[in-house]
């Protein structure tokens, strides 16, 4: 009981309420000196009033950038924010010169980053306005208590000394703004807008439509074509996640076993074979493999000479229509290919993996199980499969989430060799053997649905976040790492 109380009590101090955040500021405000209350326009005042010109200075540049930036670039994209422009892109002819001339069009695509990127700043700008007015409300108040006020100095010896951690984590959190979050906000409004082939930017404006573009994905229609083929491609996706992920950790786990196992000689022969399987590319192999499976390849040339093909003829795996096995070509055998596929690939690299876990399993809990008379099976099932549970959870999460985007199995496997005969499917630019991922990016490469392809990734997005939050949530939870110690 102690101990939850105690929990609550942390949990309280780390994650400071919103509504106390802005309570600050209003306290800053009403304490603070006219000096405190003019920063509010004039940022930087404050800090001249303590004596502190160099940050005075710095603050008012910042807050000068800021409005040019506004001024110049921010504001001209978000006065058209609302209709993503409304000029289109025109070449007259101009009879004096004899040439033709572009008017001063709206680039939609332009405007929409503009803005986000606008957007995002001001929001920054606000965050620093609040932090400098609390800053300079707190210098002004240790000042007139006597206490010492670091100079400007002093914060630049602290940025390498006390506070460096803030100085090395700046530039990573530059970059994943950059290279995540401003990419993200795009992705999302893109998905509210009618960006297609036929709005294509700079020749055509695209505009705001509003949850239209969703209610398509999720149409339950007959006749809508994207919501059939969204619940067709996402139910193989599941299904191909869970089996991609728990065939190759089964499977390089057993291997892992068998390898270490008493019984197996030449223990350094088996394991570098298999590391030589992992040191070749992955697109080569999947390549060369797509070749040996193709209708006219070595494999059904092999399975026709042996009697193989017409084997499963008879029993009515394959059409007589064909005179051979159609691996890649027929959604059954491709979705089970893919697999099988993925299974050889993936194998040896988990075999790698589980041979370190199974080496550092705690000998005396399988000494004890072996003295209480447990089986291998036994050990197996109640000591090894938990700990290497316990330890490769978080791969085993990372490995489910990556297999949901697995782009190179599925695309390099089929890719101008796949082609569907569903039409609906086809209508939606979609194949069976498609993953949300491979789906998305054909919409974007090859049909050029930008508004389609920004939902799908809403879509994917939402589901690896949820799952691996829940996921990390449900694994965190307990001591079970007591158990192990």
């Amino acid at each position: 009981m102690a101990d939850s109380k105690e929990k609550k009590k942390v949990k309280k101090l780390n994650f400071k309420p919103l509504a106390d955040y802005f309570r600050d500021l209003g306290t800053a405000f009403s304490k603070g000196s006219i000096a405190v209350k003019l920063s509010a326009v004039f940022m930087g005042l404050g800090y001249f009033s303590c004596g502190q010109i160099i940050k005075g200075i710095l603050t008012f540049l910042a807050e000068a950038g800021f409005i040019v930036y506004l001024v110049l670039l921010g504001g001209p994209s978000l006065s058209k924010f609302g209709t993503l422009g409304t000029v289109k892109r025109e070449a007259v002819f101009d009879p004096i010169t004899m040439q033709n001339t572009v008017n001063d069009y709206d680039n939609s695509f332009t405007i929409l980053l503009g803005s986000i990127i606008a957007l995002f700043i001001i929001f920054v700008f606000v965050l620093f306005w609040i932090a400098n007015i609390k800053n300079i409300c707190r210098t002004e108040c240790d000042k007139k208590a006597g206490r010492h006020v670091n100079s400007f100095r002093e914060d630049l010896r602290d940025l390498v000394g006390g506070k460096f951690y803030l100085t090395l984590l700046s530039l990573p959190v530059l970059g994943i703004v950059l290279m995540n979050i401003l990419p993200i906000l795009v992705l999302i409004a893109i998905a509210f807008t009618n960006y297609d082939q036929s709005h294509l930017p700079p020749s055509e404006l695209f505009t705001w439509i509003g949850f239209g573009n969703f209610a398509k994905l999720f149409s339950g229609s007959v006749t809508a074509s994207f919501g059939y083929a969204f619940r067709k491609v996402l139910g193989w996706t599941f299904l191909w996640a869970v089996l991609a992920t728990f065939t190759t950790f089964i499977g390089g786990i057993l291997l892992a076993q068998l390898i270490n196992s008493s019984v197996v000689k030449l223990k350094k022969f088996w394991r570098t074979l298999f590391i030589i399987a992992i040191a070749v590319p992955q697109f080569v192999t999947l390549l060369l493999v797509r070749n040996f499976f193709a209708d006219a390849g070595i494999v059904n040339s092999i399975c026709s000479n042996i009697g193989i093909t017409s084997f499963l003829q008879n029993i009515g795996l394959v059409s007589k229509n064909i005179t051979y096995i159609p691996f890649l070509t027929n959604p059954n055998w491709a979705k089970f290919m893919i697999i099988m596929i993925n299974i050889w690939v993936g194998i040896p690299y988990q075999m790698l993996i589980s041979t370190g876990v199974l080496m550092n399993i705690p000998k005396d809990q399988i000494e004890a199980a072996r003295i209480d008379g447990a089986s291998n099976f036994q050990i197996f099932k109640s000591v090894t499969m938990p700990y290497i549970l316990f330890i490769q959870g978080p791969a085993l999460i990372t490995d489910f989430v990556k297999n949901i985007n697995n782009f190179n199995v599925i695309y390099l496997l089929t890719q101008d060799v796949y082609v569907t005969t569903d039409q609906a499917l086809a209508n939606a630019h979609a194949k069976e053997v498609d993953l949300l991922v491979t789906w998305l990016f054909r919409l974007t490469n090859e049909y050029y649905d930008y508004k389609m392809a920004s939902v799908i990734g809403i879509i994917v997005f939402i589901i690896c976040a949820a799952f691996t939050i829940i996921s990390f949530t449900k694994m965190m939870s307990g001591d079970r790492e007591e158990v192990y110690q």
